[in-house]
């Protein structure tokens, strides 16, 4: 009986959303941000890891329509499993569009990823944590999922070391690799991509030996902003993989007050 009456009043309440509007002006993207979810990722040394991701939910919206639903993106979050992994995230992409009757739908799930990793010298173990975002857009019948993930890396500059007597300064830098793969690749393939390229990998910890190590690798790697981005794309064209891909430096000065910025997007239309 509870049931009939709740069915009969959501009947009799009006459904504003639905409203034709007036301006016929369409609408790109609308819809929910910055929802948690827990989600399960493939993990290449563990098998797999539990961590919390950061939705961003949008559809587009016709002219003719008012509103969207909101409420309908959270009923997709929340009807895939308890924890939604990389085949639920792709499923919810037709289930959004269809559920909401939008003809794109695009959807952003921003997570922290850790590695364990062993310092080069004492070979104390510790945590790093990177950034890594699943980009699924689609639009009719064609669906591209993306993966972004930001690196955190030691850039020293080939020019201070080139003048100076002595010494030659670094920075911390943030490398962004976008890329859309033909097949499986994992998360820690593209880390290890990146920190290969840079002038040193960065650690959670590090005893006095390995400070040294680190230091003198990047003193003897010295690479301009312009250096990683393209190092990086040499080795992302020669993986069959990987079809389409962004790859950003950013490199935060210690000499200056601004940073060093470098891009090269491929195969992306």
């Amino acid at each position: 009986m509870a049931t009939d009456k709740k069915a009969e009043c959501c009947d009799t309440i009006e459904d504003v959303q639905n409203i034709a509007d007036k301006r016929h002006i369409a609408i790109d993207k609308v819809g929910i941000k910055d929802i948690q979810h827990p989600i399960r990722v493939s993990d290449r040394d563990e098998g797999e890891q539990h961590t919390i991701a950061n939705f961003n939910m949008y559809v587009n919206l016709p002219h003719q329509f008012k509103g969207t639903h909101m409420s309908r993106f959270v009923e997709i979050l929340n009807q895939n499993e308890r924890e939604i992994t990389v085949q639920s995230f792709r499923e919810m992409l037709p289930q959004m569009t269809e559920r909401l009757q939008a003809e794109s739908g695009y959807i952003e799930m921003a997570f922290p990823y850790f590695v364990n990793k062993t310092a080069p010298i004492s070979k104390v173990e510790s945590l790093m944590d990177y950034q890594v975002t699943f980009i699924g857009e689609i639009t009719g019948d064609k669906t591209d999922v993306m993966v972004k993930v930001v690196v955190p890396v030691t850039s020293l500059c080939p020019c201070s070391k080139n003048i100076s007597d002595y010494g030659a300064h670094n920075q911390r830098s943030h490398v962004t690799v976008t890329v859309r793969a033909e097949s499986f690749i994992w998360i820690e393939d593209i880390i290890d991509l990146v920190e290969d390229e840079a002038s040193c990998e960065i650690f959670g910890l590090l005893k006095r030996p390995d400070e040294k190590f680190v230091t003198e690798k990047a003193y003897d790697n010295p690479k301009f902003v312009e250096d990683i981005v393209r190092d990086i794309a040499a080795q992302l064209n020669d993986d069959e993989r990987i079809n389409a891909y962004t790859v950003e430096s950013e490199n935060f000065e210690s000499i200056h007050n601004h940073s060093a910025y470098a891009l090269i997007s491929n195969g992306f239309d």
